[in-house]
C-alpha cells in the first residue's frame, strides 16, 4: 500500500488584506502538519484575495504577494510538507493567475492557468493572460529581492507535474475543471494521482451539486485523488464563496468541509491509499490503451517520498454521504455568513432594516436572526475569533459575550416599522411580532407628518395639490404619492441608522438593509432611492418563490412562527389608501405574477432569449392554457416595463449574489440601461407569428407542449392578469 495523507481547506480570506490572508494560509499549513499530511492545498489566489479585480493591475498587489510567499518559504511552514499557493505572478510583460507549488523551503514549480473563467460574475481575461505554451515547461527567473532571501534563481513554470519518487502530482486550477477538454484527462495519462483544485468559487443556489459531479466524474472513470479547496465568507464584494472543501477518491467522496461556516479557517484531513487509484485504471482495458500512445506532459523531478507503507495506525478515509442544504439552507446561512463578514470587516455596529411586515422585510429580518444564532452557535463551539468580533460589535464589557441570540439580536439589529394612513394593522402587528421573536430593537414610526409637510410645500410651489386614483386622482398624481412616501422611507432610514447608536449611547454607525428582491428588479417594481435602496442587500438575488418556501422553513427552523402568517399574506406595497372594494395587490400592480417573472428571468438571462425566442418558448411551455395573441401580449408587457425600468439597475443597491437570472448591472447582466421600450422589429416579428398561429387556435392548443426548457411547475394553467394602468414602484 501507498499511504497518503492529504489537506485541504476552506479560507476567508479578505481582498487586499494581506495580513489577515498570510496569517490564515500559515495557520492552515500547521494544523495539516499537525495531522500528519504531506500536501496541503489552499484556495486560488488566497494570498491576494480572489476578489480584488482591478487592484490585480497593481504592481504592488503582485510584490505583496512574493513578499508574503518569502515570508512562508523563510519559515518552517513547508518542511515536510508540498504547499500549493495562490497567488498572481508577472512573466515577462504578461500576468498570470497562479499556483505556487513549495517544498522544503523552496519553489518547486509554477503553474499558470491555462483557462480563465470568463462569463457570468467573472472577469479574469481583464486582469490574467492564459498560459498557451502546454508542450514545455520553462524556466522562471525569481525576482531578485526574493531569489537572494531564497537562495534560489529560477523555477520551472508552466503546465506540467511534479513528480515524487512514489507519485506523481499535477494542479488543475478551478475553470479548467469545467473546460470541454480538462488536463486531469491528459495528465491522467501521464500517471498523475493526485489532483490539486485551489478554486475561487461563488455561491448560487442549487449550484453545488454540479461542483461536486465534476469532482467525481473526474475521477470516476480513470481515477484519482481529486483535492478541492475554496474561498469562505465574503472577501469584499457582492460574491459569497461558499467552501466546501473535499477530497473524492476513485469517485468517492471521502472527505468534506462545509458549505456555510463563519470559521475563518477549516483544514480538512483525508488519508487514502494510492494503490487503489493504480488498480482501478489497470482494470480499465481503454485507459490501458490510451495512456500506451498519451502526449507527453512535461515534469519536474522531486527526488522524496511522500507516501507512507502500510500501517494499522493509519486509517483510510472511507466514503462518505455526500452534505447538501436545501435551497432554503442556503439562503438562511449563505446570506447569514455574508452579512457578517461585512458587518465585522466595514466597522458597523450593527444593521437598521425598514420592516413592512411583508414576506421580503421579514426575510432580510429571519436571515439576520439566522446570523445572530450562528454567532452564538460557534461561540459555544470555542471559536475565538468569531467571540472577538462579537464583543467589539456588540460592545459587551467586563468579560461578558453574547450567550442568546435574541439578546445579541437586540444590541445589533434595529427594526423599523415606517407605517402611513395606508398601511395596515396586521402588517404592523406582523412586524412588531417578528422583531420580538427577533430580539431586534423594534420602533414604530408614523410618516404622515412628513408626507403631509412635502404636499404642502409642493401646494405652495405649485397651486396643486395631487390625488390618489381611488380618490379621482391621475396616475401620475397615483404614483407620485406613492414615490413620496417609499423615499421618505429611504431618508428616515439613513437618519436612524446614524443617529440612533448616538441616542442610545452606542459606538458607530448601523448598515441600512434593503429588501427588494430580484423578480422586482427585474420587472422594476421599485421606486429609485426608495427603502430598497440601501447599503446592502442580502435577498436581491433571490426569487419570490425561493423567499416564500425560505419563509415557511424558517417558521418552523429559526423558531420565528409568525412568518408563516407574513407568507401567506398576499403581496402589496400599502402605499395607496384601502376602501372597502379596493385593495393594492403587487401582482395586479406589476401586471404579471411572480411565478410569471420566475419564468421570464430565466429564459432572457439564462437562455439568452430576446422577445421573439422567448414568445416561441413560451407558446410551448403556456400553450396549453393561453392562445399565441395572450402570450404575445404577456412577453410585450414583460419588456416593456423591464426595458422602461432598466435604468433602475445602475443605483441597485449591491446584493448578495444568488440566482442565475440576476439583472445586477454591475458585474453579471451587463446590457444597456437605455432601451426603445416599443422593441418594435421584435415585436413586429412576434406580431406576424401570431397572425400565422391564430389560423390554427384550436390545433395549436391541442398540441401545445409542456417543458421545453426544464420545470413548468406552477406555470401550465396560468391565466392571464390584467395589466395594471400604473405602476406604484416605476418612479424615476
Amino acid at each position: 500500500m501507498r499511504l497518503l495523507k492529504v489537506a485541504t481547506c476552506n479560507l476567508n480570506q479578505w481582498a487586499m488584506d494581506f495580513d489577515c490572508n498570510l496569517k490564515h494560509i500559515k495557520e492552515s499549513i500547521s494544523r495539516a502538519k499537525e495531522a500528519g499530511a504531506v500536501i496541503r492545498l489552499g484556495p486560488e489566489l488566497e494570498i491576494t484575495g480572489y476578489g480584488c479585480e482591478d487592484h490585480f493591475l497593481e504592481l504592488d498587489t503582485v510584490n505583496h504577494a512574493w513578499e508574503c510567499l518569502k515570508e512562508i518559504l523563510l519559515g518552517d511552514w513547508t518542511d515536510g510538507i508540498l504547499c500549493s499557493i495562490g497567488m498572481p505572478i508577472i512573466k515577462g510583460s504578461e500576468r498570470y493567475n497562479c499556483q505556487v507549488f513549495c517544498f522544503n523551503r523552496k519553489i518547486v514549480m509554477i503553474r499558470p492557468k491555462m483557462w480563465l473563467a470568463n462569463d457570468g460574475n467573472y472577469r479574469e481575461l481583464r486582469w490574467f493572460t492564459t498560459w498557451k505554451q502546454e508542450d514545455q515547461l520553462v524556466e522562471f527567473q525569481i525576482p531578485p529581492e526574493i531569489s537572494e532571501a531564497l537562495s534560489q534563481k529560477s523555477v520551472p513554470f508552466g503546465y506540467g507535474y511534479i513528480q515524487f519518487l512514489d507519485t506523481a502530482v499535477a494542479a488543475e486550477i478551478c475553470e479548467e475543471l469545467f473546460t470541454p477538454i480538462p488536463p486531469h484527462a491528459e495528465l491522467a495519462l501521464n500517471g498523475v494521482e493526485v489532483f490539486l483544485n485551489a478554486s475561487g468559487s461563488h455561491h448560487q443556489l442549487r449550484k453545488l451539486d454540479l461542483r461536486l459531479r465534476a469532482f467525481i466524474g473526474a475521477t470516476h472513470t480513470r481515477g484519482g485523488v481529486y483535492m478541492y479547496s475554496n474561498h469562505q465568507g465574503c472577501d469584499g464584494g457582492r460574491l459569497y464563496y461558499d467552501g466546501c472543501c473535499c477530497v473524492v477518491v476513485n469517485g468517492e467522496v471521502v472527505a468534506q468541509g462545509s458549505q456555510f461556516s463563519l470559521k475563518d479557517i477549516e483544514v480538512v484531513v483525508a488519508q487514502v491509499d494510492l494503490d487503489a487509484v493504480a488498480s482501478l485504471r489497470g482494470s480499465i482495458s481503454s485507459f490501458q490503451e490510451q495512456a500506451s500512445c498519451k502526449n507527453r506532459v512535461s515534469s519536474v523531478t522531486v527526488p522524496y517520498n511522500i507516501c507512507r507503507p502500510f500501517d494499522l495506525k493509519m486509517l483510510l478515509s472511507s466514503p462518505q454521504k455526500i452534505m447538501y442544504h436545501s435551497p432554503e439552507e442556503e439562503i438562511a446561512f449563505g446570506p447569514g455568513c455574508w452579512l457578517w463578514d461585512y458587518l465585522r470587516r466595514s466597522g458597523a455596529s450593527g444593521f437598521l432594516l425598514p420592516l413592512s411586515g411583508g414576506a421580503d422585510s421579514s426575510s432580510v429580518a429571519a436571515i439576520v436572526g439566522c446570523m445572530c444564532q450562528l454567532v452564538v452557535k460557534e461561540i459555544a463551539n470555542g471559536d475565538e475569533q468569531v467571540k472577538a468580533d462579537a464583543i467589539r460589535i456588540g460592545n459587551y464589557t467586563d468579560g461578558q459575550f453574547p450567550t442568546d441570540s435574541k439578546e445579541f439580536a437586540k444590541r445589533i439589529f434595529y427594526t423599523v416599522y415606517m407605517g402611513s394612513e395606508n398601511s395596515s394593522e396586521a402588517t404592523k402587528m406582523r412586524a412588531k411580532v417578528l422583531a420580538d421573536e427577533i430580539g431586534s430593537w423594534h420602533l414604530d414610526v408614523c410618516i404622515d407628518g412628513v408626507v403631509s409637510s412635502l404636499l404642502s410645500l409642493f401646494q405652495t410651489l405649485t397651486g396643486k395639490r395631487p390625488h390618489y386614483k381611488v380618490d379621482g386622482g391621475s396616475n401620475v398624481e397615483n404614483l407620485g404619492l406613492q414615490n413620496i412616501q417609499a423615499r421618505i422611507r429611504m431618508v428616515l432610514a439613513f437618519m436612524l441608522a446614524s443617529l440612533l447608536p448616538w441616542v442610545h449611547n452606542k459606538k458607530g454607525f448601523y448598515l441600512v438593509l434593503g429588501s427588494s428582491n430580484v423578480d422586482e428588479a427585474l420587472r422594476g417594481y421599485l421606486t429609485k432611492y426608495d427603502c430598497s435602496a440601501a447599503d446592502i442587500n442580502p435577498i436581491g438575488s433571490i426569487s419570490k418563490q425561493d423567499l416564500r418556501i425560505f419563509l415557511r422553513w424558517a417558521a418552523n427552523h429559526l423558531g420565528y412562527s409568525s412568518l408563516a402568517e407574513i407568507e401567506a399574506a398576499p403581496p402589496t406595497a400599502e402605499l395607496e389608501p384601502i376602501r372597502s372594494n379596493y385593495s393594492q395587490l403587487d401582482e395586479v400592480d406589476m401586471g404579471m405574477t411572480y411565478e410569471e417573472l420566475s419564468v421570464y428571468g430565466r429564459l432572457r438571462k439564462i437562455f439568452r432569449c430576446g422577445p421573439v425566442s422567448m414568445f416561441k418558448n413560451l407558446c410551448y411551455k403556456w400553450g396549453a392554457s393561453l392562445t399565441p395573441s395572450e402570450v404575445a401580449d404577456k412577453v410585450k408587457h414583460f419588456f416593456k416595463y423591464y426595458s422602461i425600468n432598466r435604468h433602475k439597475m445602475t443605483v441597485l443597491t449591491p446584493s448578495y449574489h444568488a440566482e442565475s437570472y440576476s439583472p445586477e448591472d454591475n458585474r453579471f447582466d451587463l446590457r444597456q440601461f437605455l432601451y426603445n421600450a416599443r422593441w418594435p422589429y421584435q415585436f413586429r416579428k412576434i406580431d406576424e407569428l401570431v397572425q400565422e398561429l391564430d389560423g390554427d387556435k384550436v390545433a395549436f392548443k391541442e398540441s401545445g407542449e409542456h417543458g421545453k426548457l426544464g420545470d413548468t411547475s406552477g406555470v401550465g394553467g396560468m391565466g392571464v392578469v390584467a395589466a395594471a394602468s400604473g405602476d406604484p414602484k416605476a418612479g424615476l
